[in-house]
């Protein structure tokens, strides 16, 4: 894939202007050969579809759509009960609604077609934004493309918000199956459990990750068995999967059954970690994971739930607890509070991996990073993250109380998710792949009017708590363009303040400044311009490095760096270098190891001698500012809240030596 080419484009290699080969011609001595390595990026593998990656795709790709049983069917059948009486035929249109939304949703458009759309192996709606973005034919439509991308992402932590309170919750609630008594006891037990759940985040999932596969391993095996028990009492429940049930149950029930649509979308949430999980277990594990376990499974489960209800219509209190045996309704309780504490993890963590990419691509200010595994790089806490997070929660479980009325707050942030999606995928599928014009509307525009048609049901649920994620993705997009905005103006107000760098290394031979031993690393925004904190340092010290590294950070379209192409070194003065570090959106930059990897190319460095100097910005607004009054309020406040650049690049705090810019945006 061709890269854009000049000094600032990310991916590309920097070389010299015409300004930098005229003051050659003079004094300063010409730029050196630009040298680019970074043999520590490894290639995506295919990964080997073995029982392991079974196991560890049950453990962590499925625990949302794995818990949806547990709710789905009971919050779409009270819907219908609630207006008379519910006979077998509609529970048979509810139960075939449900099997067909997995199959059209989960099977075709997300394991069989959007898992194809991967970049160099890694998926997610960041990835495949920018896919679309790259192989759009106008700037106006990547910008358009970002937005979708952006919202699609927001939707997706008001997901990650809505998940841990109604699966903790609808779980919890099955102690009112055994104990009638213990409903008071609920909401203080759901609390609870989602305040350890966020607590232990900051030790990582790599501690209890392997007890995570076993557990839902079993947790399927008992929704396959127990269904598939309940299914030989009343065989005929399987004519469901055939869809003329489902067309039977809209064409008759007409609004109703619009209705309805809104809460059979709960069957399918999770649909979307499917693809967002992808670069780490791979495409083939997933989609062996689904086909040959966990769809069955949760085939059985349904059907055996709706056979229970034909048989026993008293049973939709809580036809998935009372599925089994009296005896088996504790340690199913306990399983589920398990598997749904698991399936919440698996979104907080997919939260975590989603904030990084929008955060290195620039759309959020920077956030404090832990690397809780030294081996996996995938593995991190962000903690001021995870508070927002657990903070939305438990308000969520205090506002609405029970798992039916959190549902209408939870399928808004999934078929928004899902249009997204659907968008994106037209013009990669289109323009990547090659396909052609009819193929790729009928396709992906044959999705977006179901995914479409299940948030439009959703919007119904607006006022009852559909407003909740909604609100949630305005208040999110405007702050991330606000962000963007802001940065870009920044850069561009940093850059009419600065001194070109070919200019300052021209002048650099005539003056008298005077060289001190050791090395000094400046970080620069741009390598066309000296950095102001060494402009700050050259007027009040009046000394310079005897070695001197300008070093840019620079973020990819893509989700990691090249291989070969992680540095670029260029030696622009004798003693002086500039110096290229790209990161994908998937990484996190580590300044110190990367510069100390440069001893491959000769240059001796030592990042715990060095001092590094960057510039600490004090912004205020200008007399004609450029962003509206609120806007820039919303600015000033997240920036003065962004973790600092030297703990975001892992700098060590005692190397530092930050210079105090004014600058007025």
């Amino acid at each position: 894939m061709t890269q854009p080419t000049g000094p600032s484009a990310p991916g590309s290699p920097t070389t010299p202007t015409d300004g930098e080969h005229a003051a050659s011609a003079g004094n300063t001595p010409a730029p050196s050969k630009i040298t680019e390595y970074g043999a520590d990026q490894h290639e995506h593998a295919a990964n080997p579809v073995g029982f392991a990656a079974l196991l560890g795709v049950l453990g962590v790709v499925f625990g949302d759509i794995g818990t949806s049983p547990i709710y789905a069917l009971r919050s779409t059948i009270m819907i219908v009960s609630s207006h008379h009486k519910i006979e077998p035929w509609e529970v048979m249109g509810v139960l075939s609604l449900i099997i067909w939304s997995l199959l059209l949703i989960v099977t075709v458009k997300y394991v069989i077609l959007i898992m194809r759309a991967d970049h160099n192996g890694e998926g997610g709606i960041i990835s495949l934004m920018s896919l679309a973005q790259r192989v759009a034919p106008s700037t106006r439509l990547r910008v358009a493309l970002g937005m979708v991308g952006i919202g699609g992402a927001c939707l997706f932590f008001g997901d990650g918000m809505i998940t841990p309170a109604i699966s903790v919750l609808s779980a919890v609630e099955g102690l009112e199956v055994s104990f009638p008594a213990a409903h008071d006891l609920v909401i203080p037990i759901a609390l609870l459990v989602l305040v350890g759940l966020f607590s232990v985040q900051s030790y990582g999932t790599g501690k209890v990750g392997t007890i995570f596969g076993p557990i839902m391993l079993v947790w399927f095996s008992l929704l396959g068995i127990l269904g598939g028990l309940e299914i030989l009492h009343h065989p005929l429940v399987l004519l469901a999967i055939s869809p003329t049930y489902a067309v039977q149950f809209i064409v008759y029930h007409g609004w109703l059954s619009f209705i309805a649509l809104g809460s059979v979308v709960l069957s399918v949430t999770g649909a979307e970690a499917l693809y967002a999980d992808m670069g780490h277990f791979g495409r083939q594990p997933i989609r062996y994971a689904w086909l040959f376990c966990v769809l069955p499974c949760l085939a059985l489960n349904y059907l055996g739930q709706g056979a229970l209800i034909i048989n026993e219509p008293t049973a939709l209190e809580n036809p998935f607890f009372l599925l089994g045996p009296h005896w088996l309704q504790v340690p199913m309780i306990v399983l589920s509070t398990m598997a749904t504490v698991i399936a919440s993890q698996a979104g907080i963590s997919g939260g975590f991996s989603l904030c990084r990419q929008i955060i290195q691509l620039g759309y959020l200010p920077r956030m404090r990073v832990t690397h809780t595994n030294a081996e996996e790089e995938g593995q991190i806490y962000l903690p001021e993250f995870n508070r927002f997070l657990m903070i939305g929660a438990l308000l969520l479980v205090l506002s609405f109380r029970s798992s039916d009325a959190l549902a209408s707050a939870y399928g808004i942030a999934v078929t928004g998710t899902f249009m997204c999606t659907c968008v994106l995928a037209l013009v990669v599928f289109r323009r990547l792949y090659h396909w052609s014009r009819p193929a790729a509307i009928a396709t992906f525009g044959g999705f977006f009017v179901l995914d479409s048609t299940f948030f439009a049901s959703n919007a119904l649920k607006i006022p009852q708590g559909g407003w909740v994620p909604v609100l949630l993705g305005i208040v999110l997009t405007l702050m991330m363009t606000t962000w963007k905005k802001g940065r870009q103006l920044l850069m561009n107000r940093q850059k009419q303040d600065s001194m070109p760098m070919n200019s300052f290394l021209a002048r650099l031979p005539q003056s008298r400044i005077i060289r001190v031993p050791g090395t000094a690393v400046y970080m620069t925004g741009n390598p066309d311009f000296v950095p102001a904190c060494l402009l700050h340092n050259l007027k009040h010290n009046k000394v310079l490095h005897d070695h001197v590294l300008f070093v840019t950070v620079q973020t990819l379209d893509q989700p990691e760096a090249d291989h070969g192409h992680r540095v670029a070194l260029q030696e622009v003065a004798p003693d002086i270098y500039r110096i290229i570090l790209r990161y994908g959106f998937m990484e996190m930059p580590n300044l110190p190891r990367a510069l100390e990897d440069l001893k491959a190319s000769g240059l001796d460095f030592d990042a715990l001698q060095a001092s590094y100097f960057t510039s600490r910005e004090l912004l205020v607004r200008s007399s004609v500012p450029k962003m509206s009054r609120w806007r820039m309020s919303l600015f000033l406040l997240m920036a003065r809240n962004a973790t600092p650049a030297t703990e975001f690049f892992r700098i060590p705090p005692d190397r530092v030596v930050e210079l105090g810019v004014r600058l007025a945006i």
